[in-house]
């Protein structure tokens, strides 16, 4: 186990470009031996870009059910899951389970949707963005509704979208309070104020440090125009990691996720050693509180090894 804190460092995969159950699993072992705080994966059914993507997708919640058992320790978690992709009561209950499953250490990241194709590819409705993002508001209201109510009390809820009539709001999760609950994005009004009202924590992906610091502006603007304390909420923020112990290595592990090395250095967590953790640093200075690191080559488990010795002590 490395001496250093790990905790805010956050291992992030994406699943849908190409692996099994297994090779998930191979991971999250490693980073919960090394120390990381969380394993989360993303919630596609669709490669993305020129990969095969073989053997296809996965389901999120089903494969953190089971590393909600092969696992001990680590946090577990998407970023994120689509509001498209399940109805809000039903995602409510699998949630729950695999908190229970997990003994109480499950993450709830939830977006609107956004990849068009594979709500195409698999018959996944897939409206407007307008219309995505006022489900996705009546979906967080269910979901945290259904576990904020009190054992013994029902819940209901009349939307556009949803209604729901004297729930019976089981099971609940093993968190006090519920799952929680991660929203992110670049939305100006809409996603500042959902961030105030639901979440745990914000997350900016892949983004340059002036928009992490523009839009966690906005975020904590909308925090207080509601009465909450800004710092009650986690700052965060996702980025591609490639790091090489030397010059040769990077070049190589770059290759591998088919990225160029500049523009890595440039727009992830890219480099040697050094230049990573100076990276890493900069984000830090900026009010990243967790940093969400996109690990792309799967089989490469000592890539971890070389992620964990990097970030600053």
């Amino acid at each position: 186990m490395t001496a250093r804190d790990l905790t805010p460092y956050r291992i992030f995969t994406e699943p849908q470009q190409g692996a099994t159950y297994d090779d998930l699993l191979a991971v999250a072992l490693r980073a919960e031996s090394l120390g990381f705080g969380a394993f989360f994966r993303s919630d596609h059914y669709l490669k993305m870009g020129s990969v095969s993507g073989d053997p296809g997708p996965s389901d999120a919640w089903v494969t953190l059910g089971g590393l909600a058992r092969d696992t001990s320790t680590i946090r577990l978690g998407t970023l994120v899951t689509a509001a498209t992709f399940r109805h809000p009561g039903p995602l409510a209950i699998s949630v729950a389970n695999v908190d229970q499953m997990s003994g109480g250490r499950i993450e709830l990241g939830l977006g609107a949707g956004w990849y068009e194709a594979e709500h195409t590819a698999y018959g996944i409705p897939f409206p407007a963005l307008g219309e995505r993002f006022d489900r996705f508001s009546e979906q967080l209201a269910i979901v945290d509704g259904l576990w904020r109510t009190p054992l013994g009390e029902t819940f209901s809820f009349a939307g556009e979208h949803w209604s729901l009539q004297d729930s019976p709001a089981l099971p609940k999760p093993v968190q006090d309070g519920g799952v929680p609950i991660i929203i992110g994005g670049r939305g100006a009004k809409r996603t500042p104020a959902l961030t105030a009202k639901y979440a745990a924590e914000f997350n900016m992906p892949f983004c340059e440090i002036e928009q992490f610091s523009a839009q966690t502006a906005n975020v904590r603007r909308a925090c207080e125009s509601v009465g909450r304390d800004p710092s009650s909420l986690i700052y965060s923020v996702a980025l591609v990691v490639c790091v090489g112990g030397d010059e040769a290595e990077y070049v190589r592990r770059a290759a591998a996720i088919g990225r160029e090395p500049e523009e890595l250095r440039r727009n992830g967590v890219g480099g040697t050693v050094a230049e990573a953790a100076e990276t890493i640093a900069r984000w830090r200075a900026a009010g990243a509180e967790r940093v969400y690191l996109q690990v792309l080559d799967l089989d490469d488990l000592d890539h971890l090894d070389l992620i964990a010795g990097m970030v600053p002590a």
